[in-house]
């Protein structure tokens, strides 16, 4: 009798611990998947500043067909189904999703040989989980952005 007591009290203790246990695993988890996605954002994000970028460089265009360039690049790259623009290619935990921010730099009319021309995207990201332990250092609602500086060919 007195083993069949003591193996119900560890029972118990397991118990215990692992209550303990489940939600700092979970946190651990659910943090990961937060960067995970934050990370993913922020490189699509650079891919697409440098396709826009790389775009409006190109020599003997208008200031409106270099911003129309621009715009075109970085949304074929952040969108799964351009021209229509509905498949969004970016991971946010909010509940709907905003526009990508596409900005210049330069004045694109003036640009010339050597100029150089920034392009800048921005994103409102959300995170899931992460914010409602540490609110103090990071805000659940964060602008990522990412910029690219060519030079005018």
């Amino acid at each position: 009798m007195n083993i069949l007591n003591k193996l119900k009290e560890e029972r118990g203790a397991a118990v215990v611990e692992f209550a303990i246990v489940v939600p700092l695993l979970l946190l651990l988890l659910f943090g990961i998947i937060d960067f995970g996605v934050l990370i993913y954002d922020k490189a699509m994000l650079t891919n697409a500043s440098r396709e826009a970028a790389r775009a409006g460089i190109v020599a003997g265009l208008s200031g409106e067909e270099r911003l129309a360039q621009i715009e075109a690049a970085a949304q074929r790259y952040l969108y799964n189904d351009y021209p229509s623009n509905t498949g969004l290619m970016l991971i946010t935990f909010a509940g709907t999703q905003s526009d990508p921010q596409i900005s210049t730099s330069a004045n694109l009319g003036a640009l010339t040989f050597g100029d150089d021309l920034t392009v800048t995207v921005r994103y409102p990201f959300k995170f899931l989980i992460i914010p409602a332990f540490v609110t103090s250092i990071i805000d659940s609602d964060r602008t990522i952005e990412a910029s690219t500086t060519m030079r005018v060919e």
